[in-house]
């Protein structure tokens, strides 16, 4: 762990405190141990609720000046620290360097979209004599922070996901709390040691900002903690919807994963589909809730594509995810990998065909590309996490548009089309978050509204969108 500099324990209160535990944290790729991580539990989780709580009132009346200071300060550290951070992520996330590369890239431009936005958190006035009670008076009404904030993020970008909950929460005036995934805690723990710096060089509490190792255990103590306002979670439909149950009646933001469709019509540039399908099916091993999953092509294109697509996958390097070239490496841990290889089987038993791949490179999977996958296997219905994309042939667009419809998820979607018809079609009728088109569905830019409808989640992510989700309206009426 040379070179990654933050301190031991866990950034609770206004310093750091031992942790009661510790977990080793391993390098996927080959099972070796990065670093021992620590590990929190029930009561350091309500110590840091309670410290968060004292805070609210403090927090919430940080001038838009400190605030903005405070994210472009944690955005200047990042990038002085971008290339131990890319390193730290490849070790613990064992995603593939390029992968980590950008999410480091993404992350530092979060930040200071949120700095910019800080000075956007405004209200506006109402005219009350609309109705002749309000005759004579003044209305209007201001954004105030919701309250303490707890953030969950999922284990394929671990800093990332951290950094659009974290900025959005102290943009808007609320005191957070985050707890990363239990497997990839490292990089987390370096950013909010780099928050808690700017928010000290600002004059703000270092504890605005805390996080908790931990389990199932720790999450729920967190999330149902009646000092909580709001929770933002990014992870499995199953457990997102637990969290909205317990948590109630706080408020929730979702962002629960999908099986992202990408639909080519028979006008498409079937070499930009191609390139598409392989460069958005398998960057960051596949473990990416808006990579594709589902290749839905009409029917007069859809053996043409197949091919093509077949071609490509021999360049897709599969390896050490240190080295530069790779672009496939090992999945999180061997229970992930396991899933995926039972349901490629379970779909080649229900009549799939294994176009490509379906086997394992050591500790990896191969790219593979699945046809014919029937529905209710879970290759096709649900959220595969890995490098495996899976094409049908339709017979027309409108059996396209149905077939990615008919998933019980709806994050992002995409469509290949050379016509305005079929890429408006698409904008109206795909019943998702985001309509992509001639583009991959994992194309994100992070200062645009970002979550999905139905099993993906609720509500919106990116600096602007978050802010709204994390503060409340409050009405100010005055009779002169």
């Amino acid at each position: 762990m040379s070179g990654f500099d933050f301190p031991a324990g866990l950034p609770v209160g206004e310093g750091w405190v031992p942790a009661p535990g510790t977990a080793t944290v391993t390098f996927p790729y080959d099972g070796s141990a990065v670093a021992e991580a620590p590990v929190g539990d029930e009561a350091l989780a309500r110590r840091a609720v309670e410290h968060a709580a004292s805070l609210r009132r403090t927090v919430a009346k940080l001038p838009t000046r400190t605030r903005r200071a405070v994210l472009t300060g944690v955005a200047d550290a990042l990038a002085g620290v971008a290339e131990g951070m890319e390193d730290l992520l490849v070790l613990e996330t064992g995603k593939p360097r390029a992968d980590c590369r950008t999410e480091v890239t993404r992350a530092v431009a979060t930040w200071r979209a949120a700095a910019d936005e800080v000075v956007h958190v405004h209200g506006e006035t109402v005219p009350l004599d609309g109705l002749p009670s309000g005759d004579g008076m003044t209305g209007f009404w201001t954004r105030r922070p919701v309250g303490v904030v707890v953030g969950i993020a999922g284990f394929n970008y671990p800093m990332m996901l951290a950094s659009h909950k974290i900025a959005p929460a102290l943009a808007a005036g609320c005191p957070i709390i985050v707890k990363p995934a239990p497997a990839t805690p490292l990089a987390t723990l370096w950013l909010v040691h780099l928050v808690r710096g700017a928010l000290e060089a600002a004059g703000a509490p270092a504890g605005t900002a805390q996080l908790v190792t931990g389990d199932v255990e720790v999450g729920r103590t967190l999330t149902t903690h009646e000092a909580v306002a709001a929770v933002s979670f990014t992870g499995s439909a199953a457990v997102g919807h637990r969290i909205a149950r317990d948590a109630a009646p706080r408020k929730v933001v979702l962002e629960l994963g999908s099986n992202a469709a990408l639909v080519v019509a028979a006008d498409a540039d079937l070499d930009a589909a191609a390139d598409a399908v392989v460069r958005g099916g398998y960057y960051a091993s596949g473990q990416a809730c808006i990579a594709v999953q589902r290749v839905i092509a009409v029917a007069e294109v859809a053996a043409d594509l197949e091919r093509r697509i077949a071609e490509r996958l021999p360049d897709v390097t599969v390896g050490d995810p240190r080295d530069e070239s790779t672009r496939v490496s090992a999945l999180i841990d061997e229970t992930a990998t396991g899933r995926v290889l039972t349901w490629i089987e379970d779909a080649k038993a229900a009549g799939a065909r294994v176009v490509a791949g379906g086997t394992r490179e050591g500790r990896c999977l191969a790219p593979t590309l699945l046809a014919d996958v029937p529905d209710g296997q879970p290759a096709w219905d649900e959220e595969i996490f890995g490098p495996v994309v899976c094409l049908r042939t339709v017979p027309d667009l409108d059996a396209a548009f149905d077939t990615v419809n008919a998933s019980r998820y709806g994050l992002h979607a995409a469509v290949f089309t050379r016509a305005l018809g079929p890429a408006f079609r698409a904008l109206d009728e795909l019943d998702v978050g985001g309509v992509v088109v001639n583009e991959v569905p994992g194309y994100r830019c992070d200062v645009a509204p970002y979550g999905g409808v139905k099993d993906s989640g609720i509500g919106r992510e990116g600096p602007r969108f978050a802010i709204e989700e994390l503060t409340v309206t409050r009405m100010a009426v005055i009779r002169p």
